[in-house]
This record gives C-alpha cells, sequence and structure tokens, in this order.
C-alpha cells in the first residue's frame, strides 16, 4: 500500500491519500480522542503523541498536529492508516461508510430568503467545495441572514492562517458576484 502526502495550506495540517475511497459521501471531523472513539482509524491516529484533529473526505484523510514536528510524526499516522487499512477493520465502528452532512435542520435562514439560499448553496456546492476539498478541508452552508452568509470550516480549512483571506477575498468576492444580496461571509 503506498500512501501520499500532500501539504496543505495550514501548516499544522497535512493530506494523506491512501490510494482508495475513504468515505463514500460527505466528510466526517473528529477534534478529540472522545469523537474518535466512533472510528477506528480516528483512534489510531489519535494515539500518535501530538496529534489534535482527524478528517475524513471522500479519497483523503487530513491530520492536524499540535506544535510538533512533522518529521517525527508523519512516519506514525503512514503506519497507522496502513495499519488499518490492512487490518481490514471498518472506518467506522457502526460500518458507516458515509460522512456527516449537515441536515437543513441545522440551517438557519427567513424563508423568504429561499432562493437566495439555493443559489448560494449552489455556488459552494459547485465552486467552493471541491476547491477547499483539494485542500484536505472542506466548507458548509450553515445560515443566512441580514446579507450575512455563514459557513462551517472543517479540515485544513479550520484554523488555518489564510481561512480569512480564503473567506473574505475568494468565497465573498465569489457569492458577492453572483448573489446581489450577499453583504459579507463569516465563518461560524
Amino acid at each position: 500500500m503506498f500512501i501520499q502526502t500532500e501539504p496543505t495550506p495550514n501548516p499544522a495540517t497535512l493530506k494523506f491519500i491512501p490510494g482508495r475511497v475513504v468515505l463514500d459521501s460527505g466528510t466526517m471531523e473528529f477534534n478529540d480522542r472522545a469523537t474518535a472513539a466512533r472510528s477506528p482509524l480516528a483512534e489510531r491516529i489519535f494515539e500518535v503523541p501530538g496529534v489534535t484533529g482527524v478528517f475524513y473526505g471522500s479519497d483523503f484523510v487530513t491530520v492536524t498536529k499540535d506544535d510538533s514536528d512533522w518529521q517525527h510524526l508523519k512516519p506514525s499516522i503512514l503506519g497507522a492508516i496502513m495499519e488499518h487499512y490492512m487490518s481490514g477493520e471498518p472506518l467506522m465502528a457502526d460500518g458507516r461508510v458515509d460522512g456527516d452532512e449537515p441536515s437543513e435542520d441545522d440551517e438557519f435562514f427567513d424563508k423568504a430568503d429561499a432562493e437566495t439560499v439555493d443559489m448560494i448553496k449552489d455556488l459552494i456546492e459547485t465552486r467552493v467545495r471541491p476547491a477547499v476539498a483539494n485542500d484536505g478541508g472542506d466548507i458548509t452552508f450553515r445560515g443566512f441572514k441580514d446579507g450575512i452568509v455563514y459557513l462551517k470550516m472543517q479540515g485544513a480549512c479550520s484554523g488555518c492562517p489564510s481561512s480569512t483571506a480564503t473567506l473574505q477575498h475568494g468565497i465573498q468576492n465569489l457569492l458577492k458576484h453572483f448573489v446581489p444580496a450577499v453583504v459579507e461571509v463569516r465563518p461560524i
């Protein structure tokens, strides 16, 4: 098994590509050992001292670290990923193979803005999420109120030094261009 690694815009996060499907759909994030208990792979990765976060995408795993050095962490993380896939264990303890897509119940917006929200969601799905996934993260729509779009950033994007620039200059400009009702974009 050959696992590729790629840097992300977040220096504290590295993208691991195992060469096979990780999740059939959606994404999944583990921010501590307690949440990692539902995934044998995430548990293994969290056993590596210095790991502070694990994120699953369709064909990648991103790992976030504390101030430890990647040179020391990377071999252990590669070993944990390889060990998991060689063991034949399921990704999730409950056997699931799809991610935690946010439900529409978690979203907030005025029903009068439904058409605007549909346009925002479409732009995020078709133009923003694919680019963010390439960087080892994900971004999802959470709400729209008073011209402000609220987005949740995960994986490499969460806590990334360039995430503010990505939101303010990239995503905000894109949405404002196509959806005049948008005045600002904020992380949630």
